[in-house]
């Protein structure tokens, strides 16, 4: 991984994305300023950016215990979900998945604690244990899905942004009734989901048309705005506003 040391050398600070996906959290902080690093558990042949296949926690683990952490700036984490997202309990239930999702995030936080670096962990709305230091909806860059997300800030902070007014319904059925509206359903399938066009221009994604993946990925929007703030803080050392 020496082309992180490249990185922060040229001036663009280097950020790790654990539990990457597709590279929908990778690109908001790309063009925000930063270059990124992706670690999955499973092959992402569409991730955008320099990637590594491998369990985000040993991956972090390795990296502290032999100081190659000190290469990066920043570090997100986009941990599974399921555990605590009821909207992905229910969908998995459908779809006949039938896993077993664990709890990641209290051995994920006492690592990224360990590594001195600034972080955000991001979780759907749920049960998760996170502390929503920020809180994102799609209404607030003007995007066709809602996908409101909780972001746990650790070794930093930022001003939490007006939450808009919601314009009308997402689309689809729910509880037995039709409701058409401006956002798109952007998970499951059928009953008005968002087909995968509709994903891909509603979040802003465009390199990746897997439907696993544009259903789990954050629009980049979000962290493009999370990413700006995170540099300010990295360098100024001051609270981003």
């Amino acid at each position: 991984m020496t082309h992180t040391t490249d990185i922060r050398r040229e001036g663009r600070p280097a950020l790790l994305d654990l539990f990457s996906c597709a590279g929908g959290a990778a690109t908001g902080y790309h063009r925000a300023g930063f270059d990124v690093t992706g670690i999955d558990i499973r092959p992402r042949p569409n991730y955008p950016f320099p990637f590594r296949q491998g369990d985000a926690l040993t991956v972090l683990a390795d990296l502290i215990t032999s100081g190659d952490i000190d290469a990066y700036s920043a570090i997100h984490a986009s941990p599974p979900c399921q555990d605590g997202c009821a909207l992905t309990v229910g969908t998995n239930r459908a779809m006949g998945w039938g896993r077993t999702h664990v709890q990641l995030i209290p051995e994920l936080r006492t690592l990224l604690d360990a590594s001195g670096l600034p972080y955000v962990i991001e979780q759907p709305n749920g049960k998760a244990p996170v502390r929503p230091d920020l809180r994102l909806c799609g209404e607030q860059f003007g995007l066709g899905v809602l996908r409101h997300r909780n972001f746990e800030l650790g070794g930093w902070t930022t001003d939490q942004p007006p939450h808009l007014p919601h314009r009308g319904y997402v689309r689809g059925w729910r509880h037995g009734i039709y409701r058409d509206g401006p956002y798109v359903a952007a998970y499951g399938a059928g009953g008005g989901k968002a087909t995968i066009p509709e994903m891909q221009t509603a979040m802003g994604i465009t390199w990746t048309d897997v439907r696993e993946e544009l259903t789990e990925a954050i629009p980049p929007a979000y962290t493009r705005w999370i990413g700006r703030a995170l540099l300010d803080h990295i360098r100024t050392g001051q609270v981003a506003a």
